[in-house]
Order: C-alpha cells, then structure tokens, then sequence
C-alpha cells in the first residue's frame, strides 16, 4: 500500500535500523518480481498466489491475534476484503500471470507506474494535480509508449519491447492497486496495521485459490514437476516478501517520514532491472532501458512533487 499521509516525526532509531529496514524494502522488495518470475516457471500463477497469501496471511492474523489484536469487527473484514481484493487478487494476481511473458524487470518498471495512476485517479476525485506532476505522468506515459509502441528493428521489422498482452495486464492490475490503496486511506479496517494486512492477504489468496480451481490450475500442480527453484522461490515470497517485507514496511512508516518511506516506488525497478539482468539472465533490447529511464524519472517526479505537497500542507 501507498504511504499514509502526514507528516512523521520519527523517534530516535539507531541508524543501522534504519539503513537495514531501507534496504529490506529496496532489496527485497525489487527481488520478488524475479522471484515470482522462477516460481510461475513450474507453478500455475494463481495457485502461486494463493498459497503465498494463504500462509502469510494465516501467519500474520494469527500472531497479531496472539499478541492481543481484538477481534475484527465484521465491518473491518468487509473493507479489508475490498482492499484485498484490489491489491492482491487483482494487482499481485495480475504480476503474477505477467510474469510468464514479460521478464521480470520490465514487470517491475511497469508496476512503477502506480504513481503516476494515481494522480490520475485523484483528478479524477476532483483533486486538481499541480503542473510538476501533470509534466511527471506526461512523462511516464511516453516511457510507458516506448515499451509498448511497436518500433523498426533489424531488417524493417517491427517489434515491441514488452509482450503487449503482458503489459496491458500489468496496467490494469496497476490501476486496481492503485483503487485499493485510495480506498484504503478511508477504509475501517481492523488495527493494528499487522491484523488488517492479514486479512487482506487472507482475502487475496481465497480469491486466488478460486480463480485458479476455475482455470484448471490445481489439476495440472504436480509436485514431481515442481522445480526446486520455484519452490524456494515461493518460500521466499512468503517468508521475505509478505512477511518481513510487509512488517519492516510499516515499522518504516512509523519511524521515518512518509516520502523517504515512498522512495522504494521509483527503486524498486532499479533493483529489480539489475538482478534480473545478473541473476535471471534477461536481457533487455536498447529501447527498453531507455523507455525504463523515461518511466522512472517520471514516476520520481511525480513522487517527490507530492511530498513537497506534504510537507507544506
């Protein structure tokens, strides 16, 4: 979800705390778009999803409840199931299945562009941009165009950087994460932060596990056929990137100001490009480093525009 609104004052935090819980969000975070890439290698994508929602979710809920959490009202489960519903079945789901055609740093880049939905869907609320961020999404979009936009290549050929399937699905699942996350700001979901998370992976991954009996996904899950890369992969996802990931994001939130808290969305791409070209082996055509420079320059503008916004009230 989107940093909560409102200036922070961070209590005194010994600053390796605060460089190791950065570096959780930049790393690990930008290192789940490859690893979601391995998992879907040899695992249907949906049941992927739901299976890591399910566990982390059980996981969350049922410490948050061990350590005192009160009961959700049903209220807070009908909100927190709307939220869910948007982030994880449609924006996660949407990365999920992506993630079988676009490589794995493209689909981060792509992701990136929530921001820029974002102000979109504010004006659309009514709430008028300032010039700087109208300039920021102009920008992002004509990176968005160079990724999609088919372009001559060798021999007069024509070809897009990006599936375009791919990136249409990444675009509608970037559009309901960013619903989910303005309907959040509103939202009566349970407290602590840590039980309504549950709830909402809780929700996503029920929602995911009916999509995937719907597309004959759990018939074709064979456990021989099941690669050790993709089930290491999946333990990661819950464990580092649900878990730790989602945990060390909210203590940030707490500790350290909204907007360097929101530095990961224009970060993220970076890392994840990098580990996917050392690690995964992809390699991305000259078009599309340009157009991933295009879309994260915007992406930062539009960002830092809006916590200067903040900042001065």
């Amino acid at each position: 979800m989107s940093p909560t609104s409102g200036a922070a004052v961070a209590p005194a935090v010994p600053r390796w705390q605060l460089i190791g819980g950065f570096l959780i969000i930049y790393v690990v975070w930008g290192s789940t778009y490859l690893a979601i890439k391995w998992g879907v290698e040899t695992i249907p994508p949906f049941f992927m999803g739901a299976v890591r929602f399910l566990l982390a979710g059980s996981a969350l809920y049922a410490w948050t409840r061990w350590r005192g959490a009160a009961a959700p009202t049903r209220r807070a489960w009908r909100d927190s199931a709307i939220v869910g519903a948007l982030l994880l079945f449609v924006g996660n789901g949407a990365v999920s299945w992506a993630s079988q055609r676009v490589s794995s740093g493209l689909t981060s880049v792509l992701v990136a562009t929530v921001p820029l939905w974002l102000v979109l869907c504010e004006a659309y609320q009514g709430k008028r941009p300032r010039v700087m961020q109208v300039v920021g999404v102009a920008i992002g979009l004509v990176g968005v165009a160079l990724l999609v936009l088919p372009a001559a290549g060798a021999a007069g050929a024509r070809s897009t950087a990006v599936d375009p399937i791919g990136a249409v699905v990444l675009a509608l699942g970037s559009l309901s994460w960013t619903v989910g996350s303005l309907y959040s700001r509103t939202a009566k979901q349970a407290t602590p932060a840590g039980l309504a998370i549950g709830m909402q992976m809780l929700t996503g991954g029920v929602l995911l596990s009916i999509l995937s009996l719907a597309m004959g996904e759990w018939g074709r899950v064979h456990p021989s056929e099941v690669s050790l890369t993709s089930i290491l992969s999946l333990l990661y996802l819950i464990t580092f990137g649900s878990l730790i990931g989602f945990s060390t994001y909210m203590w940030l939130l707490k500790v350290a100001s909204p907007a360097a808290v929101g530095t990961y969305a224009y970060v993220n791409p970076v890392v994840a490009v990098l580990l996917g070209v050392l690690l995964g082996g992809e390699r991305l055509p000259r078009l599309a480093w340009v157009a991933m420079t295009v879309i994260v320059g915007g992406v930062a503008l539009v960002s830092l525009v809006d916590a200067r916004r903040r900042a001065t009230g």
